[in-house]
């Protein structure tokens, strides 16, 4: 099993992107009714701005994750939590494929250390949707510990923090 990440090209990954993003289950991540070019607009503006990345995860070749990360001391919302020094937001996005079956704390385990891993980094700050159980249960496995549910623009949040 090998795993390797490159950063997310909006243009040559839109297909994927769709893909993953306008499927039912992707419901929290807010893209399901986006049309593609607005998808693609919405990446290629996160690779630009210094404070935000999106990454691709493949397994043994086959995309299987989207990661993004994004700084809580700019980015907005760093602003509804008690941040510390050293913390890293990281969205994250699994995909539903064959390949990924059965690999998820691999893919976990693997983002953490080649991303989240850098120097400096001594917390993982996660915000996924209050009410999308299959998630939090998934970081409540991994070693996350609940923080405050708050009330963001665009959705009701549950954050949680992974010491490193």
């Amino acid at each position: 099993m090998t795993l390797t990440i490159r950063d997310l090209d909006p243009a040559a990954d839109i297909d994927l992107l769709c893909s993953w993003l306008q499927k039912d289950r992707a419901r929290f991540w807010g893209m399901v009714d986006k049309p593609r070019e607005e998808i693609e607009e919405i990446y290629t503006w996160i690779q630009e701005q210094p404070h935000l990345a999106a990454y691709l995860v493949f397994l043994d070749g086959d995309p299987v994750a989207l990661f993004q990360t994004w700084d809580p001391e700019v980015d907005e919302l760093g602003t509804y939590y008690d941040r510390r020094p050293g913390d890293l937001g990281v969205h994250l996005f699994l995909a539903d494929t064959p390949a990924r079956k059965g690999s998820t704390e691999t893919i976990l385990s693997f983002f953490l250390e080649s991303v989240v891993a850098k120097p400096g980094i001594r917390r993982v700050v996660v915000e996924p949707d209050a009410t999308n159980e299959p998630s939090l249960a998934r970081l409540d496995a991994y070693g996350f510990t609940r923080g405050p549910v708050v009330d963001l623009p665009h959705k009701q949040a549950q954050y949680a923090f992974l010491d490193l």
